[in-house]
């Protein structure tokens, strides 16, 4: 009870410090390419990962149990780290949070695919529910549907995907920080092959903003990595839904952006369908084939 108390603090903490650098990478997308952002901010995070298990009592390095699964996790990270960086220019702040909010939802199901996590029927439920809170975004029919919208479903897919990866590699191994600098590091090394072609000279004021970037993300996915191997993704993302509050304010503050009515009935409408989904998780009435979060024997080099 208290690891899962710990954790979900862990969550909390995560949501702020994320949308923090969700609100910078805004702040960078309407002037920069996304390889000039991420290569700098990936070589920052590399750094402050070195750093960081240097200061360790035990120094670990970076080895992994799981190669084949931190090179999923990792492929995974890069697009959903594009996909982002694109939504975030094309839409509102608020209104890509409806497609974060449907990660919950999706979690749940990929969960079941990927780590035997017991996944009921009402799962499927939440997930049509999600897309009706989606839809909300849309009152002119699916013809308002823009490529911005693309790349928020595109991120949420991905980075949900890479987030359960996280958990399924914490049940191997307990080094969290080898899932921070590997993903980071094929971010660094994919967005680098591209640099040349974009690069912009920056100023310091822009390269700060860089670097503060890149020590919120080291802080965040720090946390959640280990908030990963305390709870389960369907938990952990739940509580995830606080982003919006962070979102709302950071949007009304900074770009002046306040959400529509039909951006706050969809995220209603989200948010009440991954609760649901929590809920019936820890239902206890219907019997269970396994009991989430408990590893099934597999080749441990996934």
């Amino acid at each position: 009870m208290k690891a899962a108390a710990f954790g979900a603090c862990l969550v909390v903490i995560y949501t702020a410090l994320i949308s923090s650098a969700d609100a910078i990478t805004k702040l960078i997308a309407g002037g920069y390419a996304a390889p000039q952002l991420f290569c700098l901010s990936g070589l920052f995070v590399v750094a402050l990962s070195a750093c960081a298990d240097r200061h360790r009592s035990q120094r670990r390095g970076f080895r992994t149990a799981c190669p084949r699964a931190m090179a999923l996790r990792s492929g995974a990270t890069v697009l959903a780290a594009v996909s982002f960086f694109y939504a975030f220019r094309y839409l509102p702040f608020a209104e890509v949070f409806l497609f974060i909010g449907l990660m919950p939802i999706l979690a749940g199901l990929m969960s079941g695919l990927i780590l035997d996590e017991h996944v009921r029927p009402a799962a499927w439920a939440a997930l049509v529910a999600g897309f009706v809170g989606v839809m909300c975004l849309f009152p002119a029919g699916l013809g308002a549907v823009t490529l911005g919208h693309g790349f928020a479903m595109a991120a949420a897919l991905f980075g949900t995907f890479s987030m359960v990866m996280a958990r399924f590699i914490g049940r191997y191994e307990t080094n969290s920080l080898a899932q921070v600098f590997y993903p980071n590091l094929a971010i660094f090394v994919v967005m680098g092959v591209a640099l040349p072609f974009v690069w912009k000279p920056m100023p310091l004021s822009d390269l700060a903003l860089v670097a503060a970037y890149a020590a919120l993300l080291f802080g965040a996915r720090w946390l959640l990595v280990i908030a990963l191997r305390l709870l389960a993704a369907y938990a952990v993302t739940p509580l995830m839904n606080l982003q919006f509050v962070w979102m709302v304010v950071l949007g009304a503050v900074i770009f002046d952006e306040l959400p529509a009515a039909g951006t706050y009935l969809g995220v209603a409408i989200v948010i009440g369908s991954g609760l649901f989904l929590v809920w019936d998780q820890f239902a206890p009435a219907a019997p269970r084939g396994k009991i989430a979060g408990t590893p099934r024997r597999v080749n441990s080099d996934l």
